[in-house]
């Protein structure tokens, strides 16, 4: 670890000025093949410059869609991004004909990674025949590397495959890693992703049983079998989104009151605004990666429902309890999804000596474990659903799956009236 953070530091002073300068910005403009380093690991990932004069903008990939940075500079010689609502900054530099630099997070004592990147060259297509992977398959741990309950969880994965190359994502309850890309190279099948976030490598090779022996992230190792094959070859089933986490006793209603992010005023179930209504109670956090692919889909119920009685409050744990510093990212979290709907401040995902956990702050639930997790009330405020964890569009079919079926529920709830409206049990 302290060689990386001397490496880092290095970087740094090498965009301070001990590398060549670029001559004009729009020579960076285009694509880039990038790596970062995150642990011991080199992560590939694709990444754009756009420039014009002294602005810049860079750009991550989600699979197909752009993620743009909200600010970017171009001043003596050195490239800035900053991504306002994942709160971090990526600086480059150039080196001969690649890009070097770091890309860190604004957090106090968070350590910079180091980034290098290389002109964008397709990769010519082979003569290969690859094997077929093409749909959705199941894997596990192997047992010799199991340590923790965690370690023992079935992960689902979901596979696209068009000749050699390769697009999918791996869905455990907690969330998704976000939409990876490859194809098969030299026999074996190499898919990665990072869009400022989750950063992923995996990397398959097939076994003579149709199953796959994954590596992920260089060091944890997988069996992976297909969805169809899994309970014969001993992989229990994945844990159920719906049925993950609970309430002690859905007969009574679920109690909060937390500050509103901004303002500082506190919004409670009490509040004349949640009376015989439908309630989407919505547990995140702007740095949560699946936190920020679940609320397109809040936004887009709130603007469908809520005249028909639906409310959403957005209940955030930041990882830092210091307003100065969660407000902005919560702010940019709002804006950059136009969110209509109360985002209030609950508390932080670690311990503090100011704020509560998730534990304290809401001791109603029970066995909570997935950022984002979204409890469903019916009109007495009462819990009727609980959802783990949410499942992005680089799953999808689950992602169109899971809309609807949220959407299902939520049309359920809204035909309810306040005296019919009851809880259905373990949610």
């Amino acid at each position: 670890m302290r060689h990386k953070t001397i490496v880092a530091a290095a970087l740094l002073l090498t965009i301070a000025g001990a590398a060549p300068r670029m001559r004009a910005a729009s020579a960076v403009d285009g694509l880039w093949d990038a790596i970062i380093v995150s642990g011991e690991t080199d992560i590939p990932f694709r990444f754009e410059i756009a420039t014009r004069g002294a602005d810049a903008q860079g750009f991550f990939f989600e699979g197909d869609r752009k993620i743009g940075s909200t600010s970017g500079s171009f001043a003596d010689g050195v490239l800035k991004f900053e991504y306002d609502f994942l709160n971090t900054t990526l600086e480059l530099k150039a080196n001969g004909d690649q890009l070097i630099g770091v890309y860190r997070s604004n957090r106090p004592n968070a350590r910079p990674q180091d980034v290098r990147m290389r002109r964008f060259a397709p990769i010519p297509s082979g003569s290969e025949n690859p094997p077929q992977v093409n749909g959705t398959w199941e894997m596990r741990r192997v047992a010799e590397e199991v340590t923790a309950p965690r370690d023992t969880r079935t992960w689902q994965v979901f596979l696209r495959q068009s000749g050699a190359e390769v697009a999918g994502s791996i869905l455990r309850v907690d969330g998704d890693t976000g939409t990876l890309v490859g194809g098969w190279r030299g026999g074996k099948l190499v898919l990665s992703h990072f869009a400022g976030e989750r950063p992923n490598l995996f990397e398959a090779e097939p076994n003579s049983d149709g199953t796959l022996a994954v590596t992920l992230n260089g060091n944890a190792h997988y069996l992976v079998v297909r969805s169809s094959e899994a309970r014969a070859k001993g992989i229990p089933e994945p844990p159920d989104p719906s049925r993950y986490t609970s309430v002690k006793d859905p007969t009574t209603p679920l109690q909060f009151a937390f500050p509103e992010v901004m303002t500082g005023k506190t919004i409670s179930n009490t509040d004349p605004q949640f009376r015989g209504k439908v309630v989407i109670f919505a547990i995140g956090g702007s740095w949560c990666p699946n936190c920020h692919d679940e609320a397109p889909f809040l936004a887009e119920l709130y603007r469908d429902y809520h005249a028909r009685g639906l409310e959403i409050v957005g209940v955030m744990f930041e990882n830092d309890p210091d307003p100065k510093v969660y407000r902005p990212r919560v702010q940019s979290f709002i804006k950059r999804y136009n969110l209509q709907y109360p985002m209030l401040y609950a508390g932080t995902t670690s311990p503090t000596p100011t704020s509560k956990t998730i534990a304290e702050a809401l001791p109603q639930i029970v066995n909570f474990g997935a950022y984002p997790t979204s409890i469903y009330l019916g009109r007495d405020g009462r819990v009727r659903s609980v959802h783990a964890g949410f499942a992005s569009p680089a799953t999808g079919e689950e992602h169109t799956r899971l809309k609807q079926e949220l959407r299902e529920l939520t049309e359920k709830l809204l035909a309810e009236s306040v005296q019919s409206s009851a809880p259905a049990g373990r949610p």
